[in-house]
């Protein structure tokens, strides 16, 4: 049985190792096909491509689009994506503008809260201005000491009702799978068990993502917990979904589980890779 991860990050958005590094990561934990889904950026897919065929993989390219679905906000992963398509390519863009703006407002609010200096401090963990994220301010209030970890951050700022948190309004979920469809690509709804939707709103969210054609969802994710696997197995068999699975790694010792340690997909789901190869 392969060993396939379908979502993993680099410095080109959150992550902190370049694209090639991240290649050379999973190798050296036994991955055979791998995917690179940088948030609403493909500037390191020709690095991750490249580095992949020197190591033996398989490559398969990618992006995580963030959308904005029923007032929060939903990821989409695109896989099997031709990353120079115009249209995908500018409207990843489109969705990019504003995050700077944003950012400063976050750094204003933790100001406020007793931490100044934050917007400074999330820079030094940016690759790509771009992409300001709460992820890079969340490892400059970890480097700080204003928390311990990662996990403590988002019990206490950045989420809504907490200092830091500030919504922005991404692409729609039709824009969305419009740009992966036209750029060729398969629309992924990524670790759909992490967002505060309730029974009818992930319904009307899977009902609405069939009806635009999209194909699959993550059901083996580092966002799930082990108990949430065998529930979006059930989800992707009623629905009429694919599979996908992925670590959604960002840094080695950062992610809940690492390359080496997620679980295969439940046998009952088709994976949403059983006809590339």
């Amino acid at each position: 049985m392969q060993n396939v991860d379908l979502h993993c990050h680099s410095t080109v958005s959150d992550g902190v190792l370049a694209p090639a590094a991240v290649a050379a990561y999973a190798h050296k934990a036994g991955v055979d096909v791998w995917a690179l889904t940088d948030h609403d950026e493909v500037g390191g897919v020709a690095a991750a491509r490249a580095a992949a065929g020197a190591l033996g993989m398989r490559f398969v390219s990618g992006v995580e689009i963030s959308i904005t679905w029923a007032n929060q906000t939903v990821h989409i992963v695109g896989l099997q994506i031709d990353e120079n398509n115009p249209g995908l390519v500018q409207g990843l863009a489109a969705t990019r503008s504003g995050r700077d703006a944003r950012g400063r407002e976050m750094a204003a609010q933790l100001a406020r809260a007793g931490i100044p200096g934050a917007y400074e401090g999330a820079l030094r963990f940016v690759d790509n201005p771009d992409l300001i994220s709460r992820t890079h301010f969340a490892r400059h209030l970890v480097e700080s000491g204003v928390c311990a970890n990662i996990p403590e951050v988002f019990r206490k700022y950045l989420v809504e009702g907490k200092p830091g948190y500030v919504p922005h309004r991404w692409a729609t979920l039709a824009q969305a799978l419009g740009w992966i469809h036209g750029a060729g690509g398969i629309a992924v709804i990524a670790h759909p068990g992490r967002y505060k939707l309730g029974i009818v709103g992930q319904g009307a969210l899977f009902d609405e993502f069939k009806q635009l054609g999209g194909t699959a969802i993550e059901v083996v994710t580092g966002s799930h917990t082990p108990d949430q696997y065998p529930l979006y197995a059930e989800e992707a068999r009623r629905y009429g979904f694919l599979a996908s699975r992925g670590t959604d790694f960002h840094a080695p010792g950062e992610s809940r589980v690492d390359f080496a340690a997620l679980p295969p997909l439940p046998r009952s789901v088709k994976p949403v890779w059983h006809d590339w190869f």
